[in-house]
């Protein structure tokens, strides 16, 4: 790395602050992300990262809801907990020095991207933040932001040892894989529900394509106002009643808030390695079109999913009782 600046060092160390200081929970980095895009409305992956965060909140709050807190052991609870967090903490430390070097680039008006060695960004997203800045190409960008922080997490979270035997090759979590529980959802303030569902979480290039299946619905022309609309005036709490109270029917089950459910997590981070020094990048990942092959508007969806859970719910009540007659 070159020598920098006096000037240049305060900037490093301002961002590695604020990174710090906004990564200490779900609610922190969700509204930082929205924060950030309403200030820097180009970078389109900082919204979508909003709206996905709100989603790793209402999955992390639903481990302690009425439904899962009967169908769980507290144990596995707590592990899927962890990783979510682990996931979203990852992310949000890789990422957010990027968004807020660009922000401080357009504020001096010349690109500072020669200081992302500094926050050991991979040299993939070095190059796309270069070449954002001479040719302004939102989508790429957007895309390539998605590729990246898939990545981040494959070899730490989706690949580590723990992590698969604990949670991914568990029976709940490919059960839940299999009936799609787990969806990620955009909400309007009209009580309708669009989004995809996350089928085959641990393959790094499925949750790619569903990363751009998503910025594609919550971007559609159409729908982003409606969106946009929600995350502005709907406070994140990580409760399923953030969106749920707009719904025309009630859905059984409740959700706590996030905040005085979990304690705050402190994460230890390990030696970073380049992923795109041992990864190749797909072209299909940069150039493949976001293909829908389900419905996108899913509010019909939601309920059925929910009504399917109670019944699994009275199901495991049932066979609890039959054990003690």
């Amino acid at each position: 790395m070159n020598p920098i600046t006096i000037h240049e060092e305060m900037i490093i160390r301002q961002i590695k602050t604020e990174t710090e200081l906004k990564n200490k929970d779900n609610i922190s980095r969700t509204n930082a992300y929205f924060t950030y895009f309403k200030k820097n409305s180009d970078i389109l992956w900082s919204f979508l990262a909003s709206m996905v965060s709100r989603n790793g909140g209402w999955n992390m709050c639903d481990l302690e809801g009425s439904t899962f807190r009967q169908l769980l052991s507290p144990q596995i609870r707590k592990q899927l907990f962890l990783t979510y967090e682990r996931a979203n903490w990852l992310i949000f430390h890789d990422v957010f020095p990027q968004l807020l070097l660009y922000q401080y680039s357009t504020k001096s008006g010349r690109p500072l991207f020669h200081l992302l060695p500094y926050f050991e960004v991979s040299s993939f997203i070095q190059k796309e933040w270069i070449r954002y800045w001479k040719e302004k190409d939102q989508n790429r960008l957007t895309t390539a932001l998605i590729i990246n922080e898939q990545n981040v997490i494959q070899t730490p979270v989706i690949e580590h040892p723990i992590y698969q035997k604990k949670v991914f090759h568990s029976f709940l979590f490919n059960f839940q894989d299999w009936l799609h529980f787990s969806c990620v959802l955009f909400p309007t303030c009209g009580g309708e529900v669009y989004g995809a569902s996350v089928n085959g979480f641990r393959s790094l290039s499925k949750r790619i394509n569903l990363g751009k299946r998503l910025a594609s619905i919550l971007f559609h022309p159409r729908l982003y106002p409606y969106f946009f609309e929600f995350a502005e005036k709907t406070p994140h709490t990580g409760s399923r009643s953030d969106y749920e109270q707009y719904f025309k029917l009630k859905t059984p089950g409740k959700t706590p808030i996030l905040r005085l459910t979990f304690p705050i997590v402190e994460h230890h981070q390990r030696a970073t390695v380049d992923w795109s020094k041992h990864r190749m990048v797909s072209p299909t990942w940069l150039y493949g079109p976001a293909r829908h092959r389900h419905p996108i508007h899913l509010t019909d969806w939601y309920y059925n999913k929910a009504y399917q859970l109670q019944l699994l719910q009275s199901f495991h009540q049932t066979l609890q009782l039959k054990k003690w007659e």
